[in-house]
């Protein structure tokens, strides 16, 4: 049994989406009079989020009263800059291409919403190529929770045994297992501020996307 159908997760996976997310914080660590912080010690908390960025750039969480209009002036700031300087990680291209040439599926599943998923995909060139696009308010619940692989397969109508999903962060391997999925840690990149991702019980982690190919190569064997 091969694999049909990858599944990527967005920021940290598939797309560099640090470069804006770290300037939407910054813009508005300015504006409330703070110093900007360097993109170095922000880059590690991006796939945690809105609630991951404004935790390191305020020190608060959801819980307090200051938190809700601060995210809300956050993602105001990153809608209006979604991709200015987002790009596919180097060999996300290439994987994308020789995964369409083997005759293997791919789709996009991510926690973010909609209304920034939605643009930055269409910029990026890769809405009309991927099977399925599945955002953080496409489904009931989030990743770490199955729902939205669940319904990634159901929009690619691929059985989740046959599907593959790939991410960054443990949220990811633990929601592509629920689901019932092969999942693989991107090792190159986020990785958040959790264990290290040796602990995260990964069906396996790859340094590069270029490596995907021979990793899938493996699993149709062993299956």
């Amino acid at each position: 049994m091969s694999i049909e159908v990858v599944l990527f997760d967005l920021d940290g996976t598939l797309v560099d989406t640090a470069p804006d997310l770290i300037g939407a914080l910054n813009r508005l660590l300015t504006e409330e009079g703070r110093a900007p912080l360097p993109a170095a010690a922000l880059r590690r908390h991006v796939s945690g989020g809105t609630r991951a960025l404004i935790g390191q750039g305020f020190g608060l969480t959801p819980a307090e009263p200051a938190y809700a209009a601060l995210a809300e002036r956050f993602l105001g700031f990153y809608e209006r800059h979604v991709c200015d300087a987002s790009r596919l990680f180097p060999g996300i291209p290439e994987l994308l291409e020789t995964l369409e040439r083997g005759g293997t599926r791919w789709g996009i599943v991510t926690n973010k919403g909609r209304r920034f998923t939605e643009p930055l995909v269409r910029r990026l060139g890769l809405a009309e190529r991927a099977a399925c696009v599945i955002s953080g308010d496409s489904a009931a619940r989030a990743k770490p929770h199955p729902d939205p692989l669940l319904l990634a397969c159901a929009r690619a109508a691929v059985a989740p045994e046959r599907s593959l999903y790939l991410g960054d962060d443990l949220r990811d391997i633990q929601a592509g297992h629920a689901a019932g999925m092969l999942a693989v840690v991107a090792a190159y990149g986020y990785l958040g501020d959790g264990p290290p991702y040796g602990e995260w019980g990964g069906d396996g982690v790859i340094q590069h996307p270029a490596e995907l190919p021979e990793l899938l190569e493996r699993i149709a064997i062993r299956k």
